[in-house]
This record gives C-alpha cells, sequence and structure tokens, in this order.
C-alpha cells in the first residue's frame, strides 16, 4: 500500500475530533483555518522541553541510589552464586503476565521425560483443550555433533516437535498415518539464530497451519545449542547474577558520545573470550554453523520418512533455508524464504547492505504520522520534514540532558529508583519500532510528544510497564529458580548467546582493528542515520573470536537445479532484510519467484496481507508460482485504523492478523544479550541487546484496553530489565 493509499479521512476526522472536543493529543491547537490539518500552536512550535527545574534533591537521589546499587552488590558479595537458567524475552510491556504454568498449558510435560533416540520417536506433548485444541508431539533426536566424523563419540540432542495435521493421528495411537487426506509435514524455523522453534510453534503453529492447510504436519525445532536442545550455548554457564552484574557496565550506542566506541568495542571483545574460555574450543562453538544446522535439518525429515523437504523460513532461517537448497538441491519439494539475509553478505561478513532500505521505513514514520493527523499520532506536524525536525530536535536536546523518571517506590507502574531516559535509549526505541511499524508506531510516537516536555512515564511504561527498577535479588537460595539441568531442558524464547556463536561461524575470519571497526561505524551510520548506530552490535558481536567451526558452508550461494523453484517473499521495505537481498538471493536459484509485499517492517508477517498468505498457500498445495513482480498489498498501515470488522468464517484473514499482532519480528543479538531469570522474584538484571535480524512469536495475551499491540523490546535495544519471570514472560525496560 503506498503512502498516500491512507485516505485523508484519518486527518479530517482527527479535525472533527479535535474541534468537538475543544482539544487534541500531544499538545497540537484544537482549530484551525486549514481544511487538511491543524495548526500547530506558537509554543508548542518551539519543540523545546519544559523541564522541572532541578534543585539538591537531584544529586541527593542520585547518590543515594548509588549508594544503594553499592549496597546491594556488597551485600551479595560472598553468598554462593546459583548457576541460575537465564534467557532474553521478548515480551509485550502492554500486556499482563500471565499467571506461572508449564508452556502450553500442560503442567505436566517434561522434556526430560522423553528418552533421546538415534531414530525419530514421537510422544505426546504440551495438551492444549479448549475451543483452539492443538495437537502437539515432541521428540529428542541423537545426532553426530561433528557431521564430517559421525563416529565421533560427541554428540547433540534436537528437541523437536510436531504440531498434527487435522486428519494425523496422535502419536501414541495405533490408526493408520492420516489418509488420503494427508499431504505431509513442513519444517518451520522463526529465525535467529538462536530462536527457539518449539517455543515459536507451540504459540503460533495454528495460525501458521491455517495459512497452508490444516491437511499439514507443521514441524519445527530447537537448532543445536538452542532452547531445549542440548548442549546449550550458554556462555556464562546459567549464573545470571554474573551476567547481570556485567551488564549494569554497558556503555550505550556507540554515537551517545566520544569514546563511547571503543569501550564497546573492549567490551565485545572480553566477552567472546570469556565466553569461548567457558565453553571451550573443542565442543559445541566448532560445530555451530548453519551447514551443521542444515544437515540437523536433513536427519530430522529423513527421520519423519520423507524424501524431499517442504520448509518456511523467515528471516535467519532464509540463510538456514537458502544454505540446505545450495547444499542439496535435489531435496527441495517447497521452499519459502521470507524476510531474507543476503547469503553472500552473511558469510562473507560484510553486513553492509542489510541496512539499505532502513531509513524508507523511518520515513515512512515521518509520512505516515503526518498523514494520520494529531489524533493518532501524538507526533504530528503540518509537514512529514516538520516531523523530521522535531525528532531531531528532541534527540539533539536529550543527548545533553536526559528526562528524570523520578522514584516512585509507592506506585505499582514507578520506578523504585530515579532512572534516565537517555540518547541511546531513544535511538534504540526507535530502531525497534522499525521492526513492526504497524503496532510500535503510534504507540512510541505518544512517548516521544511526552519526552518532550520532560515526562518520561510514557516512556517507562512502554519498555516495563511492571517496574523495572529491582531493588533486590532473589534470596540467597534461589528456590523459585533452580539451576539449569541439561537432563531437563525447557525451551526458551531463545538462548542469545547462539546469535554470535553462529554467525561469526558462518562469517570469514573477523581479525578487524578498533580503527577498522570505527571506519565501519561511520559507513553504517551515512547508510541509515535512523538505527546505523545501533546496528554496529552486529558486526561487533564477532569482535575477540578465534574459535573457528570445522565445517564452514563457503558456497557456492546458489543452485541451478532445485528439484522444485524456490519462492522468496520479502516486504518492499525491509529495515533489516532489504528487498535488494531478496532480489540478489532469487537470481542465485534458476526458477525462483520473488514475491513483493508493499509494506514496511521487518517479513511479510509484520503488515497482516491476506494476498501474500494466499500464494504462500497456493504455493505449498498447488506448486503455484506468482506471476513475476507481483506485489501484495498490505491490509494494515501504520497509524490506520487496523482493526476492521473481519468477514465471519474467514479464518486465513483472522490467522495472518494474529499472527501480525502477536509476532515479534526481528532477529538476534550481540553478545550481551537480554537476560533474566525463571522464577517469580525479582533480581538486579540489567542488560543490553541489539536484536537484528530474529523472527520470534510470542506468547498471545489479551490486550488490556487501548494498549494495541506489538509492544515489546525487539530489535537492536539495550534494556534495563527485570530478570522478574513469572512463567515465561518478562517486561523490559531499556537502559544507557
Amino acid at each position: 500500500m503506498h503512502l498516500k493509499s491512507l485516505s485523508r479521512s484519518a486527518g479530517d476526522d482527527a479535525n472533527a475530533n479535535a474541534k468537538a472536543s475543544g482539544r487534541v493529543n500531544g499538545g497540537l491547537a484544537s482549530d484551525s483555518p486549514h481544511p487538511d490539518w491543524p495548526l500547530l500552536p506558537p509554543a508548542a512550535l518551539k519543540w523545546q522541553k519544559q523541564r522541572t527545574r532541578r534543585g539538591p534533591w537531584t544529586a541527593t537521589i542520585a547518590a543515594f541510589a548509588t549508594l544503594a546499587l553499592v549496597a546491594l552488590l556488597l551485600r551479595e558479595r560472598g553468598r554462593p552464586l546459583s548457576p541460575l537458567p537465564w534467557r532474553w524475552t521478548l515480551a509485550d510491556p502492554a500486556a499482563p503476565s500471565p499467571p506461572p504454568k508449564a508452556p502450553g498449558g500442560d503442567d505436566s510435560f517434561r522434556w526430560a521425560d522423553i528418552p533421546a533416540s538415534r531414530s525419530l520417536v514421537w510422544h505426546p506433548c504440551y495438551a492444549s483443550p479448549g475451543p483452539r485444541p492443538r495437537r502437539f508431539d515432541c521428540a529428542r533426536l541423537d545426532v553426530p555433533m561433528d557431521w564430517r566424523d559421525p563416529s565421533d563419540a560427541l554428540r547433540v540432542v534436537l528437541a523437536i516437535i510436531r504440531l498434527r495435521a487435522a486428519s494425523h493421528p496422535p502419536a501414541n495411537s495405533t490408526a493408520s498415518h492420516g489418509g488420503a487426506a494427508y499431504r505431509g509435514p513442513i519444517i518451520f524455523n522463526p529465525g535467529g539464530p538462536g530462536g527457539s522453534g518449539i517455543w515459536a510453534l507451540r504459540d503460533h503453529g495454528v495460525d501458521l497451519q491455517t495459512i497452508v492447510g490444516d491437511d499439514y504436519d507443521i514441524v519445527s525445532f530447537d537448532p543445536r545449542g538452542v532452547g531445549a536442545s542440548t548442549p546449550r550455548i550458554e556462555c556464562w554457564a546459567g549464573n545470571a547474577r554474573d551476567r547481570a552484574v556485567w551488564e549494569l557496565q554497558d556503555v550505550g550506542n556507540v554515537d551517545a558520545h566520544p569514546g563511547v566506541l571503543y569501550d564497546a568495542f573492549a567490551r565485545a571483545g572480553a566477552f567472546s573470550r570469556m565466553c569461548e574460555a567457558t565453553l571451550g574450543e573443542e565442543g559445541i562453538l566448532r560445530h555451530s554453523s548453519t551447514s551443521s544446522h542444515a544437515r540437523d535439518m536433513l536427519e530430522i525429515w529423513q527421520g519423519m520418512g520423507e524424501e524431499k523437504i517442504r520448509y518456511w523460513g523467515f528471516s535467519y532461517g532464509t540463510v538456514l533455508g537458502g544454505t540446505f537448497a545450495a547444499m542439496y538441491p535435489d531435496k527441495v519439494e517447497r521452499m519459502v524464504n521470507d524476510g531474507n539475509v543476503d547469503y553472500k553478505e552473511w558469510y562473507y561478513g560484510s553486513y553492509i547492505n542489510f541496512l539499505h532500505d532502513t531509513d524508507k521505513v523511518m520515513d515512512a514514520f515521518y509520512e505516515f504520522c503526518h498523514q494520520a493527523g494529531p489524533l493518532r499520532c501524538a507526533f504530528y506536524a503540518p509537514t512529514p520534514q516538520l516531523i523530521r525536525i522535531r525528532l531531531d530536535t528532541l534527540l539533539s536536546t536529550i543527548r545533553m540532558t536526559p528526562v528524570l523518571i523520578p522514584p516512585s517506590p509507592a506506585s505499582p507502574s514507578g520506578p523504585d529508583m530515579p532512572e534516565l531516559v537517555t540518547y541511546s535509549k531513544v535511538k534504540r526505541m526507535l530502531s525497534t519500532a522499525l521492526y513492526q511499524p504497524v503496532y510500535r508506531f503510534r504507540r512510541v510516537a505518544a512517548v516521544l510528544a511526552a519526552l518532550e516536555h520532560g515526562d518520561g512515564a510514557p516512556y517507562h511504561a512502554y519498555t516495563a510497564p511492571e517496574r523495572p527498577s529491582l531493588p533486590t535479588f532473589c534470596p540467597a537460595d534461589d528456590t523459585l529458580v533452580p539451576p539449569f539441568n541439561p537432563g531437563d531442558p525447557g525451551p526458551d524464547e531463545d538462548t542469545p548467546d547462539a546469535f554470535p556463536a553462529i554467525m561469526c561461524s558462518d562469517a570469514e575470519v573477523f581479525n578487524e582493528s578498533v580503527s577498522e571497526f570505527e571506519a565501519y561505524a561511520l559507513r553504517l551510520q551515512e547508510i541509515s542515520s535512523a538505527a546505523g548506530a545501533v546496528q554496529t552490535a552486529f558486526r561487533l558481536s564477532c569482535v575477540g573470536r578465534s574459535v573457528r567451526p570445522k565445517w564452514r558452508f563457503d558456497g557456492p550461494f546458489e543452485a541451478k537445479n532445485t528439484s522444485f523453484p524456490l519462492l522468496f517473499v520479502n516486504n518492499l521495505a525491509d529495515n533489516v532484510t532489504p528487498l535488494v537481498s531478496a532480489r540478489n538471493n532469487s537470481a542465485g536459484f534458476e526458477g525462483s519467484v520473488l514475491l513483493m509485499q508493499n509494506s514496511y517492517g521487518h517479513t511479510s508477517l509484520t503488515a497482516a496481507s491476506r494476498c501474500t498468505a494466499e500464494w504462500v498457500r497456493r504455493y505449498f498445495r498447488e506448486g503455484r508460482m506468482p506471476p513475476a513482480g507481483t506485489v501484495c498489498e498490505a491490509d494494515v498501515v501504520p497509524f490506520g485504523d487496523n482493526s476492521p470488522a473481519r468477514a465471519e468464517g474467514d479464518e486465513l484473514s483472522a490467522a495472518v492478523r494474529r499472527l501480525a499482532e502477536d509476532g515479534r519480528w526481528g532477529d538476534s543479538s550481540s553478545p550481551n544479550t537480554e537476560s533474566s531469570v525463571r522464577g517469580r522474584c525479582r533480581i538486579l538484571s540489567y542488560s543490553h541487546t541489539k536484536i537484528l535480524l530474529r523472527v520470534i512469536f510470542r506468547p498471545s495475551h489479551p490486550y488490556p484496553s487501548g494498549a494495541g499491540s506489538g509492544f515489546y523490546a525487539v530489535a537492536n535495544s539495550s534494556h534495563s530489565m527485570p530478570g522478574w519471570w513469572a512463567a515465561r514472560v518478562s517486561p523490559v525496560n531499556q537502559t544507557a
């Protein structure tokens, strides 16, 4: 949908509503002589924050907060540090945490109850009765850690999940395989590297199955080193407190202040060396490249008695899919790659062109905000250019004078200690919003408008509604948080340390000096003023890595003879996997077709499009390819009315909308990723996450009235985050 396709009725309605109510949001005038938009009052045109005068109490609070933090750390010294399992989470801060329960609603299921085996044996798991019952089976497949030497004693156990087709009998049933209506399995990968396929399929498999048809099984797995698969790539050996203390030292965005880049470079190298010392040089780190994942996927597929793969991958999942197709071109029956990482750029480790379209997505914020009018966009201005200037002015001001969020320990939604909203936090919040413009832009606009007036409360509510400042660690015995047990793993949403392990294994050797990295960072900022500085984390995560993979795929990154043509899908403006990447990938696979979606954000699922879903469905079911040059329109736009009445019985449109509203589409992280801890206690846990290319689905929650949807921390974000856990949801708040 083109920018101009958003009807002027939104702005006209805004004017009418504003005049009727006598006011508008965001400090805008309630009447205007112009028929299209209200004028800003002179005071608002200054766009300067009117800050509360800061007196001696500011220094007092800061000193108190520092002493409190030191006291907390000293109090914990000398106590044994429990090896707590940790993870970073992509929760929706607008959504309430559900009551503690086992994933999928089945309190009795444990992965440890499934014996690992060298043949694929399915077991019922994650029971889910109700109006939309889910038919899940799980398996644990024992495969060689070293596919180049399968006789080696080192092994990997892959956790696998299957959402059965409607006609497919349960795993423990003696009924026949599924009859003539059964079409077989499709393997789905949500992205990463480091994203849990189990977590994603468990919560969103029904909607994915609705798109292709419930006569298919949908299968996914936690890749080696991730989630419920063992061994897991855990650089901190499960010690959440060490990670939390380390991440308290986050230095912020590389462009925030002079010298930050050098500190960030040194920290990245220190983390890499620590990680390799923890995991060793001959274990999982040597066998975590995408080529090993592709071979694992072939083993899973053949274990199901299938010959040619049917595959559906998003974001990094396009790297896995493309690698598989290049390695095994005769074993492809269907393959959809959505949100395309440029294969050559990924494997060469250049990481330049991935920001090709990032500023187009940022420009959409200015354009759609202006078209929507002041009632739908609190950061409205009379022209898109003035909105850009308004934002630049705000960023310049906050760089010099961060916004203070005063402590409000008596409030259930306020911080216990004073917090600052800094330039780095705002830039990372904006970069995050580019992943899901339809469901983020409106709320982010309200946060920006409040920050202009020195009000950090909306920022706080947006990033961490449940209280981000944490006054205490968990009890010393950590009875609520059992240590990670490799014999009883759980499917974490992500295993963040897997991202750099896999990405840097795939890339060529990284031996840049800090000066060379500085030049690279400046180049990224030239390509994208919106997110270039934030996205330096992509390459930064490989600093100091010395362990090289035993098996690294080095091309060719193409195939002229796949047994069936591939379907590539991409948004016209994707902030981290641009259209040019999809074109490059498609050019390497003879007969493939690129289906484009006229929308903004990362992967097609960030903006619901029935047209795209129908083509994916036709491709899997009939082998039909869209005509070359096909562009599907999105059904929703940023700042628009994105909740029209759905046609009764239109399950396909409903499924696509649920995926767009519930999914979090972005990709993975630097070494210092969001940490949090299982259990229902609070720990001091601040973290530095830079999510770059991961497609992750979050749990489905009902949104509170007026909260909107999809507002959780995702891309390229540093978060000061409560390690506050009830089941698998952790709200986040950005730091430094």
